[in-house]
Order: C-alpha cells, then structure tokens, then sequence
C-alpha cells in the first residue's frame, strides 16, 4: 500500500509505473487521499471514479502513461467545471476536452484533478470568491502566485508529480519562481489552444509547471503541434526530450547579458542579489560570452490589461452587467475600465505600445541570444489581501508584479523560469532564461546544465501537505 504520492519527477514515475514498483491504480489513489487531506486548496475539483477507470487500464508504455494529472481550471475537460475560477460562471460545464487535454489523454496521462486559479487567470495571486485563498506550501500564509497558482501549489506540495498550466502574463513563470518549480512559457503558438478559445490580444499560451528540465520536454513532446482549430499554433516539433543536452557545444558560444530587473521592473534587493548570483554561476557553468546590455523596456502593463479585458467581457456574455458583483475587485474594475476607455485612441495606443516594446526585445536579441533577469520582483507575497506595492522596501506599482514576465508575453519569444535558490524568508526565488522565438530546446539545455550544477529541492520542505 502507498502511504503517499511520488515524491520524484513526472518521468521517474512512469519508469516506475513500467518496473513495476507502481501501479497507476495506487497512485492515483494516494494522491486522491493526499489532496482530501491537504490544507493548501490547490485543487476544485476531482474525477475519482473516470480517473480511476482509466487507471486501471493504463498503457504505462505511452509517454505518461498512468500518470494522474492536474488540469487548471482554466482550460477545458468534458463534463469538468468550466468557471474560469470565477463565481460568476459557477454554473458553466465544459461540453468537451481541450486540444491539450486530448492530447494528454492520448498521451497515457489521467485527468484527475482541476487546480485552482485566479478569475479569468487576471492576477498573479490564486484567491477568488469561488474558491477562496490557495496556498503556498513553502509558507502557507503565502499566495502560490497565479494565475496557475493551484497547479504550483500542487506539484510543489507533493499532491501530484506535474499540472497544466497557463501563461498570458507570466501565468507558469511566476508561480513556478514562488514555488521552487521549472515554469516554461513556450513560443506562442507551440500548444494549440482551443477548440472554441477566442485568440484575445494574443499573449496568452499553454503549459505546465513541474519539477524537473525532463519532466517539461516530455510534456512539450506530448502536446506541441499545429492544430487546424488554432489558426497561430505551430507546426509540430519533434524529440524535445531526446534532445535534452544536444546543444551543449554550443552553448559556449552564446552570448548572454544579465539584466536582473529586465529593464522595466523594481527588484527587492535580496532577490536581485540571490538571482545575480545564480546567473553568473549558470554563465560560468556554459561557459557563455557574457555582455554588459543597458535595456530599458517600455511600460506596457497598462495596455496588456486594458486590451486583456475583451476575453474577459465575451467570457461574460449577456450576464454582464448583473454579474458585475460576483467578480473580484480587480476583474470588475478591469470591465468597468476598459469599457469606459477602450475606444479606437486607447486601441491605438495599445499597438504602438506593443511595437514600441517588439522593437525593444528585438534589438535586445540583435546583441546578445540569452537573458536572464529574476522571475518575481520579490519572494510570494500575502495568501490573501492586495497585490503588494513595496518590493523589499523599494516602492512601485502593483503593476511591477508581473513586469518582468509580460514582455515575452507581447512579444511571444519563449522563457523558463527555474529555481535560483532560497531567500532569508524561508521562500524560493526564480531565474527567468529568456531566449529568442522557437528556441525552447536552448532553453531547457539550459535549464538541464543548471539542474546539474546546483540540484534543487522537487518538492517543498514541509511536504506533503
């Protein structure tokens, strides 16, 4: 009898599932008990009886197969809640899976579980009226980020080995860097999203958060590839995990700059100093070509919001504006606002922000092939409460949360978060690796040099909780 989740990576699990020191049935069962008993409020929703049925009968031969999954709960599993993590869609039930979600079943991996989110995947913080507050297993008065804070909070926590996850604004990054996790977002377009899924000002992508380089190729290899219902995904690529260490000799020949603010954020100082010196080790590692870089990205928060407003408006339909109440203070004002001021002058603006900063991150990456900057201005903030505005005494606006992820957003280029190290509070601190569009593979060679030179913890300290 198994006492508790696999505690190790998504990939060692499944080579014990094929050993035979595991069986799907047992697993899914302990992290079925793990999840009741746990306080962190990671997850919504469970499918014991389907995601028993299919653990029953797992081909452990496929890429996950038997692997329980976490879907957040902002992409579609038939027959799952379909909320967006918001009260005012409490009654909505997804008709029919995800492209990624099929492709994951196909893949040998069981839905099992649905992780919580912020509303409409809006903040960077998991707490809605549906739900209430998740937290992070690292300090459980912490917020695990968002908005695929539940998945984090999950995979971190030892509930289940890997989650879905989603990333319009740093939505996989920032909650891996609050969790100690490896969060990529990958080239626009790489995961299909959809069916049905409107393209909004096209930042947002699928992924995951995990705990291992391995775990993420592996995953990229069962979901990547163009899909006729997502006009912009991307042809299909292939071997991402066989692929793992390929590019090696080359890295030596990159050239890399280390602007740990990313040129437009406000960093708490202990968290500049812990990912500078991750940097420069990881540099020293590869032996890349560093470059000195002055950047400095324009604003362009305020766009991305106003302009992410449309998806949230049609999501609401018709029940707006009775709903107007059931939403969260930011999501409602985010309506209020764009339905006051987005006219053709701010649409305007909008784009010329957005080509203000894709000519920025272009001749960023006309001089040198990698970045790396912090993944979150400062260790994870309040479970619960406002988004913060002081960054280990240095000032800012609440918009300097996300400051560092957005840019690769708008500009669609891939980046990794991975864990950079501990910080004085007992909190993870994140490494963002930002790198050119396409370039995943490099990224997670990367990140395997990385995990080899200075191994992190796969799941928190006080786990499972």
């Amino acid at each position: 009898m198994i006492d508790e989740p696999w505690q190790g990576d998504m990939v060692s699990l499944v080579d014990a599932f094929r050993s035979g020191e595991r069986h799907p049935r047992e697993e899914l069962a302990a992290t079925l008990a793990a999840v009741a008993d746990s306080e962190l409020n990671a997850v919504c929703h469970v499918d014991a009886e389907a995601a028993m049925a299919a653990a029953e009968t797992a081909d452990v031969s496929a890429p996950m197969g038997g692997v329980p999954i976490a879907v957040k709960e902002l992409l579609k599993v038939g027959g799952w809640p379909d909320t967006e993590a918001s009260l005012a869609l409490a009654d909505r039930v997804a008709a029919a899976d995800s492209t990624v979600v099929s492709r994951l079943r196909s893949g040998g991996a069981i839905p099992a579980v649905q992780t919580t989110s912020s509303e409409f995947g809006g903040v960077n913080q998991a707490t809605t009226r549906l739900h209430g507050a998740t937290r992070n297993p690292w300090g459980p008065d912490r917020t695990p980020g968002g908005s695929s804070g539940g998945s984090a909070a999950g995979v971190a926590g030892g509930l289940f080995s890997i989650a879905t996850g989603s990333d319009g604004g740093g939505s996989i990054r920032i909650p891996a860097g609050f969790c100690g996790l490896v969060g990529l977002k990958p080239t626009y377009g790489r995961l299909p999203k959809g069916p049905g899924v409107s393209l909004g000002n096209i930042t947002a992508v699928e992924g995951c958060v995990s705990r291992s380089v391995r775990d993420t190729a592996r995953y990229l290899d069962v979901t990547n590839g163009s899909h006729p219902r997502d006009p912009l995904s991307l042809p299909r690529v292939e071997g991402f995990e066989a692929g793992l260490g390929g590019r090696s000799d080359e890295l030596s020949s990159l050239k890399v700059a280390i602007i740990v603010d990313h040129g437009t954020a406000v960093v708490a100082p202990e968290t500049e100093e812990l990912v500078r010196a991750a940097a420069e080790e990881l540099v020293a590692a590869c032996g890349m070509n560093r470059v000195d870089l002055e950047v400095r990205l324009p604003a362009i928060m305020g766009a991305w919001s106003l302009t992410g407003s449309v998806g949230l408006r049609k999501e609401l339909g018709d029940r707006w504006p009775e709903c107007a109440d059931q939403l969260t203070g930011m999501m409602r004002k985010g309506v209020e606002l764009a339905e006051d001021r987005l006219g053709l002058d701010a649409l305007v603006m909008a784009e010329t922000r957005r080509l203000e900063l894709d000519e920025a991150m272009a001749d960023m990456f006309d001089q040198v092939d990698v970045v790396i900057a912090a993944t979150n201005p400062s260790t994870a903030f309040d479970a619960e409460g406002r988004l913060p505005s002081v960054f280990g005494g240095r000032e800012s606006t609440s918009g300097n949360n996300g400051a560092l992820t957005t840019p690769s957003n708008i500009y669609g280029n891939p980046a990794i978060s991975l864990p950079a190290g501990v910080a004085s509070d007992g909190l993870p601190v994140g490494m963002q690796v930002v790198a050119r569009h396409h370039e995943e593979s490099l990224l997670l060679d990367l990140g395997l040099v990385w995990e080899r030179t200075r191994p992190w913890p796969l799941t928190a300290p006080t786990t499972p909780c």
